[in-house]
């Protein structure tokens, strides 16, 4: 199987044990997933097999969604309430003065990276420092808020929507949120609704993805790699070029039925000439050709 199936994560699963067990159903080992979610976090989580394990970095530089449940007044060593409390404050705050800070966030912000993170430090990761009771110094991250909505003020619990930049870490959001409140914040619930172009309307939980399998409909689950790009434009290689395209060489406009020049660094599909997905190339400026940014030389 080449492509992607979009998983609902359930809580209590962490994404290496999710992998784990598509090896199981779909009876293949090359698998892998596109950005780690937290064991107690549920949601969107793509899974690529095959030739779509080419995604996986693709795919976790995309913006992300979620939706999360903030609880203002409490302060914990992992910034969600799964973690050891250090200490408990009272809401003094007004909801006008909730939402304020909360919006405050949106844009780019630098971001203290948790130490019950998968970051490495001088070889080490993070959550391992941790969990033996060291705190290390983490250089601050750049990363954007592009939305957030309010959905729910129950004070003290704050339910948002948030659309975020790759290395976001939505407990980190909500700590900081309640910081800034001065009452201190803790995340107390997460789900990913949308990640690398996927929601939750396309999202089977493993136990569905099983009874389909056992009902010979696994296939109907997997997505075609060329869906993770059908925003970009489509080329088809001449017959005479199609060896150039197969052995992953650049294209040039004139060698493709379309002889269409892009934009400067613009992603395009390219095909071959019966119309096959081949691979994403980025159109050079400067050698006024399409040079290759992944291949996905594998028939579909």
């Amino acid at each position: 199987m080449n492509g992607i199936i979009i998983i609902d994560k359930e809580p209590g699963f962490t994404s290496a044990d999710v992998v784990a067990k598509m090896r199981g159903i779909c009876g293949q080992r090359k698998i892998g997933h596109t950005g780690t979610l937290d064991p107690a976090a549920t949601g969107v989580l793509p899974i690529c097999l095959g030739s779509g394990t080419k995604l996986c970095d693709l795919l976790t530089d995309k913006d992300k969604e979620y939706v999360a449940e903030l609880l203002l007044g409490v302060e914990t060593d992992t910034q969600d309430t799964t973690g050891r409390i250090l200490a408990e404050h009272s809401v003094e705050k007004t909801e006008e003065e909730v939402r304020a800070a909360c919006m405050a966030f949106v844009g780019p912000y630098d971001q203290v990276p948790p130490m019950y993170s998968a970051i490495k430090v001088n070889g080490r990761r993070l959550y391992e420092l941790a969990r033996e009771g060291k705190v290390v110094e983490r250089k601050a991250r750049s990363v954007t808020i592009h939305e957030m909505e309010i959905l729910e003020l129950r004070m003290p619990v704050v339910k948002l929507r948030v659309v975020c930049s790759k290395g976001t870490y939505i407990r980190t959001l909500c700590a900081d949120i309640g910081k800034s409140l001065g009452c201190g914040g803790a995340m107390q619930s997460l789900r990913r609704t949308r990640a690398g172009g996927f929601g939750l309307e396309q999202a089977l939980t493993l136990g569905t993805l099983q009874e389909w399998k056992d009902t010979g409909r696994l296939g109907d689950a997997l997505q075609p790699v060329e869906s993770c790009f059908l925003g970009c434009p489509v080329l088809h290689v001449s017959a005479g070029a199609l060896r150039f395209l197969e052995n992953g060489n650049a294209i040039y406009p004139g060698q493709t039925s379309e002889n269409q020049v892009c934009g400067a660094g613009e992603w395009v599909r390219v095909c071959r000439p019966d119309g096959s997905f081949a691979g994403i190339y980025a159109f050079d400026e400067t050698e006024r050709r399409y040079r290759p940014v992944k291949m996905f030389l594998e028939k579909e």
